[in-house]
């Protein structure tokens, strides 16, 4: 496949990504490295060729290279363009202070999803938290970066991220499927706090894998938590990975069933009925569209404009599921009494167009 190098979208633990675009007009995302180097990503190139799932990045390729200005071999990988970033880019975007509870509790289900797929195929991911979360355009969610995967029964040395390693993985013991679990649930936290966790000892790895490994204590659950949602984080922090739930027993649990139709994506109409105008949106969509801190840096987010489309995308999905025409519950009463014939236009415009990226939409504004 002949392509183009884009943007530079950032720098991994071992590898620079970027976009590119075919010639056919694909856009895709490509980690790069030294051809001496790339055995990580020769490894994450395996997993991803193996793991089909709307819940895993997709696969596209791999080649290699020779940079044009030193004549460096170059070892590409090619996979999705994840338009959104990271998880920690949308913590980022909102100045870390958190998902609200659909949010958190859909996009748990869906890692939960990625997860027991990876597991019924006998890989470990070691390596679950924010950063390796990714968001598409229309807000799925996909499990990224396998550079750390391992196979259950592979005797392999001990890889991940310490703040999120389970007791067991910071003693040296094991790291198999209980260890992303435990991964999980600290990554649930993080969408929930939009902080560090053990930020009492997150600037000394030493003390941190310590107190991890031996403490005998687990990161701290917010007080404001509904049952439901503790009670799956307590499922996920459990210290004894042999009493830790599998991601096939998490997957049934209360907290994450759906709020919304998956096969449709659209939310369930439940969550938007009410008598009043005022509230067909609530602040958490225009919250999600804030510019982003200038701080922010991303393996898959490019610019303000990508972020830009996704928060737009998800803005008019919204806007769709509200005016659905097949579940009138979704619309507020005020919506739909009336027949058309009795709405008084005081401005009509018939051609105000917002255009971003190649898609439209047209305004015409009512008032009854």
């Amino acid at each position: 496949m002949k392509w183009a190098k884009g943007p530079f979208l950032g720098r991994g633990s071992y590898a620079t990504v970027f976009a590119a675009t075919s010639t056919s007009g694909d856009t895709f995302a490509v980690k790069s490295v030294d051809y001496s180097q790339s055995e990580n990503l020769k490894k994450e190139q395996h997993f991803l060729s193996i793991l089909k799932s709307p819940f895993i990045v997709s696969y596209k390729g791999c080649d290699t290279t020779r940079e044009d200005n030193n004549n460096k071999l170059m070892y590409n990988l090619f996979m999705d363009y994840m338009a959104c970033g990271s998880i920690i880019d949308l913590l980022k975007a909102r100045n870390c202070g958190g998902f609200n509870s659909l949010e958190i509790a859909s996009y748990t289900r869906q890692i939960v999803k990625g997860l027991e797929y990876i597991h019924s195929c006998g890989v470990v991911h070691c390596d679950i938290k924010g950063a390796n979360i990714l968001v598409d355009h229309n807000g799925v969610i996909k499990i990224g970066d396998l550079g750390s995967a391992k196979w259950a029964t592979e005797v392999a040395q001990i890889r991940g991220t310490p703040m999120f390693m389970a007791p067991e993985v910071a003693r040296g013991e094991e790291q198999g499927f209980p260890a992303d679990i435990w991964a999980l649930g600290c990554t649930i936290l993080e969408m929930m706090t939009g902080d560090l966790l053990w930020a009492n000892v997150n600037n000394d790895p030493v003390s941190l894998l310590y107190k991890i490994a031996f403490s005998n204590e687990i990161p701290d659950i917010p007080n404001e938590l509904c049952d439901q949602a503790r009670d799956f984080l307590t499922k996920c922090l459990v210290r004894d990975p042999k009493q830790r739930w599998t991601a096939k027993q998490l997957i049934n649990h209360p907290y994450i069933q759906p709020k919304f139709d998956e096969s449709s994506n659209q939310i369930s109409c439940e969550k938007f009925v009410t008598s009043s105008p005022t509230s067909i949106l609530d602040q958490d969509v225009w919250d999600s569209m804030d510019e982003p801190s200038s701080s922010s840096s991303s393996l898959v987010l490019s610019t303000h404009f990508s972020e830009s489309i996704c928060a737009t995308n998800i803005l008019r999905q919204r806007i769709k599921n509200l005016a659905n025409n097949s579940g009138r519950m979704m619309m507020p009463k005020w919506a739909y009494e009336k027949d058309e014939n009795e709405w008084i236009t005081i401005r009509k415009v018939d051609q105000v167009i917002d255009v971003v990226g190649d898609h439209e939409m047209e305004v015409d504004l009512h008032l009854h």
